[in-house]
């Protein structure tokens, strides 16, 4: 089992996050466990779940069967579009923690605002109340739009300590970022690479991971911690994972990232929060 000094991001509540995490989104969930197992032996110790992966059971049975101590850990999912409202939020928290095999997680998100439905803000209450009880340590939401976030401070006092959004090179989110440290919520990046493909393979890329003698996805992933945000990277293959890791042992100088943020062109790989409706 490899021990890494992952660096840590405290939160608006005082809980400090990992800022380096490992995603498990579309890992089917019968291979689940063994990737989850893979990533904790090469050092993560943030994992990120959610309802819709299918895959909270996989998670959990790795995390029981690594011996790593609970409070070791940091384990995020999320509520799902259709159990939007209060009481269906509360219900599908349950459910979550029953397939995690756990009796907290550190941090539940709302996973889209789903705008049409108009939901998000009663689905907010009830993250409160499982924030209060101590089943959930931290407590934010995930493709909120400023506005979103507005909506949410005009009904409740309570400032989600994480916006999980799609961000990277070419979505760099900079009205999003601003906002979010502007009211005391970490921005974490899903998605970090793009999905890898044409922005690893972009010239100014593969120019600096030439330079500092680094893969592109290192540098990529560089840029993020960088400008402060939270990523958790997906891999299946172990030699990935660990290289995703070795992030901490060289750093981008500011024409680096002058010439990284160069290359925003307001493109997502994912859904528009804005648009996405479906439940």
């Amino acid at each position: 089992m490899t021990e890494i000094d992952i660096p840590t991001v405290e939160l608006n509540n005082g809980v400090t996050m990992p800022q380096v995490g490992y995603g498990v989104y579309q890992v089917p969930p019968d291979e689940t466990a063994v990737a989850v197992t893979a990533a904790l032996e090469a050092g993560y110790r943030s994992i990120d779940t959610a309802t819709l992966y299918g895959n909270e059971s996989g998670v959990g049975r790795a995390v029981r069967d690594s011996g790593i101590p609970r409070d070791d850990l940091f384990l995020t999912t999320k509520l799902w579009n259709d159990a939007q409202g209060y009481d269906a939020a509360l219900k599908a928290f349950d459910a979550s923690l029953a397939e995690l095999g756990t009796d907290y997680v550190d941090l539940y998100l709302i996973h889209w605002p789903v705008p049409e439905a108009g939901l998000y803000p009663e689905t907010w209450r009830a993250l409160e109340k499982i924030n209060a009880d101590g089943r959930a340590r931290a407590i934010g939401v995930s493709n909120f739009q400023p506005h979103h976030l507005d909506t949410l401070a005009e009904n409740s006092g309570v400032v989600p300590a994480v916006n999980q959004v799609e961000a990277h090179p070419f979505l760099q989110q900079a009205t999003v970022r601003e906002y979010d440290a502007a009211h005391g919520i970490v921005t974490e990046a899903w998605s970090p690479l793009a999905k890898g493909g044409e922005l690893l393979a972009d010239p100014v890329v593969t120019a600096l991971a030439d330079h500092h003698g680094r893969t592109p996805a290192q540098i990529v992933l560089r840029w993020h911690l960088q400008l402060g945000n939270v990523i958790i990277p997906k891999s299946a293959t172990p030699s990935r994972m660990t290289a995703n890791l070795q992030l901490f042992d060289f750093a981008l100088d500011e024409d680096d990232m002058t010439r990284l943020a160069g290359l925003d062109r307001g493109e997502r790989t994912g859904p528009d929060p804005d648009t996405l409706n479906h439940r």
